[in-house]
């Protein structure tokens, strides 16, 4: 039997999704695929199918507190992500039990408002992950429409997403992705901008892929990104790797669930 040494690890922060197309088990199914071992801590669990939400729970603050503890008390993390974090106590909860970074790089997912723009968080939570978790974050990956949110701007052009871009950085985090708008079936590119800590700012695209297997996504992306910086990958190649590998999971289909699917975990590309 052989015993790989050292393997990497990594951690989500998230809901669990019962359909397992998105929330912790598309960043686990994510981990996997770019060869990491992955964790998870629950912050909640949804009821649902391909058709939508039926039903949620909360998980206690002191069990989420817990799960974090056992962690940090027997693993070796090289780099972590939240995702959905329900409501203000979930997200101080969270905020409380990392704020000493014990986990290495941290990736937040702000899951603030749907791909369609609904919103999913009541006004004192969507405060409360700024304030407390935003300052923390080593990088934020927010939708469209939470970058219209957080920056207060329109975004009708690049020299606007440009702008958001460094006002979200104003509210603490170190690097800032802004993805591009994908809601409109007449856009053939999907582009986002980066804002790198130093500085350094770059666009990066992938072609627009009408289907309904979208589910996960923004999950993919941000697993695939803590995955890359956990094998020592730097900030830049880690998000441009994540955006290929997002792209390839929806381009190439899977016949999974009757209405809005899941992405492609599975498919094997050779992106290093």
């Amino acid at each position: 039997m052989t015993i790989l040494n050292d393997f990497t690890q990594v951690l989500t922060i998230a809901g669990s999704d019962s359909d397992g197309s998105a929330g912790a088990q598309a960043d686990l199914k994510t981990f996997m695929a770019r060869g990491v071992y992955g964790m998870s801590v629950l912050t909640a669990a949804v009821a649902g199918n391909s058709y939508g939400i039926h039903d949620s729970i909360n998980m206690p603050s002191s069990f989420i507190k817990n799960e974090i503890k056992d962690i940090k008390d027997d693993f070796e993390v090289s780099a972590f992500k939240t995702g959905m974090l329900s409501d203000s106590e979930i997200i101080h909860t969270v905020a409380e039990a990392i704020k000493d970074k014990p986990f290495g790089t941290f990736i937040l997912d702000p899951v603030i408002i749907t791909k369609h723009g609904a919103m999913l968080l009541e006004a004192d939570a969507y405060q409360t992950l700024i304030d407390e978790l935003f300052p923390l974050a080593d990088l934020i990956t927010p939708n469209f429409y939470e970058a219209k949110k957080l920056s207060g701007l329109n975004l009708e052009n690049k020299e606007e997403i440009i702008k958001a871009a460094h006002k979200l950085r104003n509210l603490g985090p170190k690097n800032i992705m802004i993805k591009g708008e994908h809601s409109d079936d007449s856009i053939s590119e999907v582009e986002d901008y980066v804002l790198l800590e130093d500085g350094q700012s770059f666009w990066i695209s992938e072609p627009f892929v009408k289907t309904d297997h979208i589910n996960g996504t923004g999950d993919t992306l941000s697993s695939c990104i803590v995955a890359e910086i956990a094998k020592g990958k730097s900030m830049e190649d880690a998000i441009k790797i994540a955006k290929t590998f997002t792209y390839n999971a929806i381009k190439n289909e899977i016949d999974v669930g009757h209405k809005y699917g899941p992405i492609n975990h599975f498919i094997k590309d050779d992106i290093q």
